[in-house]
């Protein structure tokens, strides 16, 4: 099937303008959702506390749409691994662009709150995320949106930030988080409008890493590519508690941060919009929100489906310089084999179904000598 007849089978005429078809493009969302799969897993059985997967972070992408350069909705699928553990799992995006396609997912359950900081109004893309928008039927209040104008300094941006998260992890109690890192909120992206330091975006990320709850990270957006990789280098380094020094050491990339060769982007010489009491407003009612919450909602007892494919061996001990074949998307007892993969031992036999009446040699055979099926 060519690349184009197989993307296609999935979505029709649901691609859009802004999803082109590219080669390889199957295996590239085979690879970003199944490292948000197993980040989510890894979390799961506490082979870690922090999981990272820069590629992710899709958070267009709907059901049966891809929207905004995204195709398959990682982060819904990393969410919905994560609920298997935990009875309640909030998102927090910081991607200029609303995350539409994560609240969409779970716009009526509270068993995910969805927090959203991004720019709004001015026919800026997707015109979705208003702070009106807080979620309906079990679902109401459990949507979270945070309408910024353009020009957001690190001071205002990490102030109403710090607020509004230490509020709502303090309200709802999750046992997960999963933070999306777009970084097209930074100053100086292409299609952003923000004006956020690194410092001030990572600030972020390390506010949220503190509450020592489980965090999964992911990227997102970013249109300006240097930037993008000086934000994920820095924001890796906060996760490890390590801080990396402004100059940016000898590499084959090295001409991509010509002429200054540092990680800091500053911040531009721009108005910020936002004045103290517009984001005074947004912080009230987000507030009032939050009060209409009784307490952490809980979940009844019912059966778990079964975990993503826990691999026999400790990944973490291979050599990380020999490539190794493996299924992204195994699960339980059933192998499914992407393509250009080497699936192993039992993992790699397919589960099939036969029908009653039908025969077969060997081990599949159902008719036996003794005239018993």
């Amino acid at each position: 099937m060519l690349e184009k007849d197989r993307i296609s089978y999935f979505y029709d005429d649901n691609l859009g303008e802004d999803c082109p078809v590219f080669d390889n493009l199957f295996e590239f969302c085979q690879i970003y959702a199944g490292g948000t799969l197993d980040a989510a897993r890894r979390l799961n059985h506490k082979t870690c506390d922090i999981a990272i997967n820069w590629a992710g972070g899709l958070h267009h992408a709907k059901k049966c749409e891809a929207s905004g350069f995204c195709y398959i909705n990682d982060l819904v699928l990393g969410i919905l691994e994560l609920l298997k553990y935990h009875a309640r799992v909030l998102y927090i995006d910081i991607d200029v662009h609303h995350g539409d396609g994560v609240e969409e997912a779970f716009y009526f359950i509270d068993r995910v709150m969805t927090v959203s900081f991004h720019k709004s109004g001015d026919l800026f893309f997707l015109g979705t995320g208003d702070i009106k928008d807080i979620g309906e039927r079990e679902g109401k209040y459990y949507a979270i949106n945070i309408p910024l104008k353009d020009g957001i300094d690190d001071a205002s941006f990490t102030r109403l930030f710090k607020t509004i998260i230490a509020k709502v992890v303090e309200t709802y109690l999750p046992g997960a988080i999963v933070l999306q890192c777009g970084a097209d909120s930074l100053a100086r992206d292409r299609l952003g409008c923000f004006n956020l330091s690194i410092e001030g975006h990572a600030e972020c990320v390390k506010f949220v890493k503190k509450f020592n709850i489980p965090l999964l990270v992911t990227g997102g957006g970013g249109y300006t590519k240097e930037n993008v990789a000086k934000c994920w280098a820095v924001e890796t380094g906060v996760l490890l508690d390590t801080e990396l020094p402004n100059e940016i050491p000898n590499n084959e990339y090295i001409e991509y941060f010509a002429p200054d060769y540092t990680l800091k982007v500053p911040n531009l010489n721009m108005d910020n919009l936002n004045s103290k009491t517009y984001l005074s407003s947004i912080k009230v009612q987000v507030m009032e929100s939050l009060r209409s919450i009784q307490h952490a909602p809980g979940v009844q007892m019912q059966e778990v489906p079964p975990d993503f494919y826990i691999p026999d061996f400790d990944e973490d001990e291979l050599d990380p310089d020999e490539r190794v074949d493996l299924p992204l998307f195994t699960r339980y007892n059933t192998a499914w084999p992407l393509a250009g993969s080497t699936c192993h031992n039992k993992h790699t036999q397919d589960k099939q179904i036969h029908r009653d009446d039908e025969y077969y040699e060997g081990d599949n055979d159902n008719d036996h000598d003794d005239g018993t099926r």
